[in-house]
C-alpha cells in the first residue's frame, strides 16, 4: 500500500491512508480532514472497527433514510460525500478550524492486523494515535475524542491511558463496564455482541479487499487491497461471542475491557440517550458520576442512537464544549449547568430543563410496594404474607399503581428489592418499568434503536445476587459478579435488582406498571428491523437474553415465585421529581 495521497477538495485538504506506526510495527491508517490554509489546529481523533472508507448511505441504509427523514438538519449544510457511521461529518467541522482523523482500528478497514476488541492492545493503539495527531505539524497540540457507541466507549479507556495532549472527550452513547453495560446484563449474556460482530465489523475486516465495498469517495476498497481467503480472515479475528460465553464471569477478561474511572481525569462531556436501555446509557451516567475529572458535564437525550448527534442541536453542544477546552474560547461554557435533561413525556416531546447534579439532589426517593392480592402497586407495605408463582419463559407477573392523581416525573436510577423462589437451581429476573395510558394501553418510546420501547428495564441472575458493599446505593445495587451462588429450589433468597436510569413525566390519570418475567420484554405490536441489524426488533432492540447455551431451558425455564409480606417488603424504588423551585 503507497504512504498517501493528499488533495484539497470542498474546501478541505484531505490526506487519505496516513499510515500511523504503533509500538509493535504494525501501521494503521487514518485518514485527515483539515482546513485548505496552513497552520495549526486542534485535532478530533476517532478509533474504530466500521471502515473510515465506508459511507453511511452504503453501510447503515435504513438509519441514514431514517435520520433524513426524520432530523433534516442532521444532513443539511453539508454535501455528506465524507458521512461514516458515528464519527463527525468533516464538513461540519473543518470549517471552523478543526481536523478530523478518522483512525481504521487494528484488523479492520484499512489497518491491518488482528481484529480483537476493546482489549489493552487497541487501548494502546488509541492512546498512541492521539499522540501522533499532537505531533503533526497542522496539529496546535490539543486532542480532543468525538464520536458515538464504539467511538464513544473507547473515550474511556484511552482516557484513562492518561495520554498527554489529550484535552477532552465527549462520550456520546457510549457504555465504560464491559460486563455489567454491554454483555452480560445481571450477570445475563446478551446476544448482540454475536450478532453485531457478524453485521457490521467482519463485513469491513481488514483483508476482505475485493469482497467488501469500496470507497464512494477514492474509489479504493475499504477492507484494503488484498484479499483474504475466508479461513484466514477467521484467524485474524478473536471470536467476540465465545470470549462472552466463556467468560460467565467478572474476572481479568472483562477488567481489561473496563475503564478504571478513577483514573480519567480529563475534561469530559457525557451524552446518554434515555432510550438506549441495554447497552449504552449505564456507562454514560457511570461515568459522569464517577469519573475522577474535575470539569465533567452530563447531557441526556431521546431519540435515535444516531441522528441526535448529528443535528443542529448536538453539533452546536459537542462545538461549545471543545472551542472551550482545544481552542480556548471564553464562550461561557465554565458557567453551562454540569447537567442538561432533555425531560421526557409521552408522544416523544422533549422540555430541555438544567440540573446541578445527577441524580437530583431534590430527589423523593419513593418505594412503590407490591401487592399480590390485586397486582398493585400500593404506596403501603402489605401486612399480611402472599405469593405469585409465573412461568420463568412465561409472561410473568405485572404490577400497576392505580391511575395517579397527578402529573408525576420520574427521573433517575431505580431499584427493585424481591424475594423469590425458583424450582431450579437459578433464575433470571427481567424488570420492566412500563407506562398505561387510561384507556390501558401501554405507551412506548422511539428508544436508540427500537422504536417500541418501555420505559426502563433491570436484570439480574438470581445466582449472582452477591452485591458490592462499597459501590452499592440505595438507588443503585452493585453486583460483583464474581461468584455464583445457586439457589435451593423452594427456598427464598433476597435480590436487589438495578434498574438502569430513565426519565417519564407520566401524566395524571395514566398507571406506573412494573412487569417481573423470566424473559425479555416484547412489544405487542409489529417487530421492526434496520439494515445493519440481523434479529427484528420486538421491544428490546438488539439487546436479547435468549442464548440457550447461557440459559438452558431446564435451569431457567422453571417456576419463579414472588414472597411479599411485613418481612418481606417486596418494592419498587422509584426516583420521584417535584418541579424545581
Amino acid at each position: 500500500m503507497s504512504e498517501y495521497k493528499s488533495e484539497v477538495r470542498d474546501g478541505m485538504r484531505i490526506d487519505w491512508d496516513v499510515p500511523i506506526r504503533m509500538d509493535d510495527g504494525i501501521v494503521l491508517r487514518a485518514d485527515v480532514f483539515r482546513p485548505a490554509a496552513d497552520g495549526r489546529y486542534p485535532a478530533l481523533v476517532s478509533y474504530g472497527p466500521y471502515g473510515k472508507g465506508l459511507a453511511f448511505q452504503d453501510g447503515y441504509k435504513t438509519a441514514w433514510e431514517i435520520m433524513c427523514r426524520e432530523s433534516p438538519d442532521a444532513v443539511s449544510g453539508t454535501t455528506n460525500q465524507y458521512a461514516n457511521w458515528e464519527v463527525v461529518d468533516p464538513e461540519k467541522w473543518v470549517p471552523d478550524g478543526y481536523a478530523c482523523v478518522r483512525v481504521d482500528s487494528r484488523g479492520a478497514g484499512r489497518s491491518p492486523g488482528y481484529l480483537s476488541h476493546n482489549n489493552a492492545r487497541e487501548n494502546r493503539d488509541f492512546h498512541d494515535c492521539i499522540e501522533w495527531a499532537a505531533a503533526q505539524p497542522w496539529c496546535s497540540g490539543k486532542v480532543g475524542l468525538n464520536g458515538i457507541s464504539y467511538y464513544a466507549s473507547s473515550q474511556w479507556r484511552a482516557a484513562a491511558l492518561q495520554p498527554p495532549h489529550l484535552a477532552a472527550i465527549c462520550v456520546w452513547e457510549g457504555w465504560v463496564d464491559y460486563y455489567r453495560d454491554s454483555v452480560r446484563h445481571g450477570g445475563i449474556a446478551c446476544t448482540f455482541r454475536k450478532h453485531w460482530q457478524d453485521m457490521q465489523v467482519k463485513t469491513v475486516q481488514h483483508g476482505r479487499g475485493e469482497h467488501g465495498p469500496r470507497s464512494r469517495v477514492t474509489g479504493e476498497l475499504v477492507c484494503g487491497p488484498e484479499t483474504l481467503p475466508e479461513d484466514v480472515l477467521a484467524r485474524n479475528r478473536d471470536d467476540m461471542w465465545e470470549g462472552v460465553l466463556k467468560h460467565a464471569l467478572m474476572g481479568p477478561y472483562y477488567q481489561e475491557r473496563t475503564a478504571d474511572l478513577s483514573r480519567v481525569a480529563v475534561p469530559l462531556l457525557s451524552a446518554a440517550n434515555w432510550g438506549g436501555q441495554g447497552l449504552h446509557p449505564r456507562g454514560n451516567f457511570e461515568g459522569f458520576m464517577r469519573a475522577a475529572s474535575r470539569e465533567k458535564w452530563l447531557e441526556v437525550h431521546g431519540g435515535s442512537h444516531w441522528a441526535p448527534f448529528y443535528t443542529d442541536y448536538g453539533v452546536k453542544l459537542q462545538k461549545r464544549f471543545f472551542d472551550y477546552f482545544l481552542k480556548g474560547l471564553k464562550n461561557g461554557w465554565d458557567r453551562q449547568p454540569r447537567v442538561m435533561l432533555q425531560v421526557r413525556h409521552p408522544g416523544e416531546r422533549f422540555v430541555e430543563r438544567h440540573e446541578d447534579e445527577w441524580p437530583l439532589a431534590r430527589t423523593q426517593w419513593t418505594n412503590f410496594y407490591i401487592d399480590p392480592h390485586d397486582m398493585r402497586l400500593s404506596p403501603d407495605p402489605i401486612a399480611t404474607d402472599r405469593t405469585v408463582t409465573y412461568d420463568a419463559l412465561g409472561e410473568g407477573a405485572t404490577f400497576s399503581t392505580t391511575p395517579l392523581e397527578k402529573e408525576t416525573e420520574i427521573t433517575g436510577p431505580s431499584a427493585l428489592k424481591l424475594w423469590i423462589s425458583s424450582s431450579t437451581a437459578d433464575a433470571d429476573v427481567f424488570a420492566v418499568l412500563r407506562v398505561f395510558n387510561p384507556s390501558g394501553q401501554e405507551v412506548v418510546f422511539q428508544g436508540a434503536l427500537d422504536p417500541h420501547t418501555p420505559v426502563a428495564q433491570g436484570w439480574l441472575r438470581a445466582s449472582q445476587r452477591k452485591r458490592d458493599p462499597h459501590l452499592s446505593l440505595p438507588h443503585r445495587p452493585y453486583h460483583t459478579h464474581d461468584e455464583k451462588q445457586p439457589l435451593t429450589p423452594g427456598e427464598a433468597y433476597e435480590l436487589d435488582v438495578e434498574v438502569w436510569p430513565t426519565c417519564i413525566v407520566v401524566p395524571k390519570g395514566y398507571r406506573i406498571a412494573l412487569t417481573i418475567r423470566g424473559k425479555d420484554y416484547e412489544w405487542e405490536g409489529e417487530a421492526t428491523t434496520l439494515s445493519n441489524m440481523k434479529n427484528p426488533m420486538r421491544g428490546c432492540g438488539p439487546f436479547v437474553h435468549d442464548d440457550e447455551t447461557d440459559r438452558p431451558p431446564a435451569v431457567f425455564g422453571g417456576k419463579v415465585t414472588l414472597h411479599v409480606g411485613p418481612t418481606r417488603p417486596a418494592h419498587l424504588l422509584l426516583p420521584v421529581i417535584p418541579p424545581k423551585n
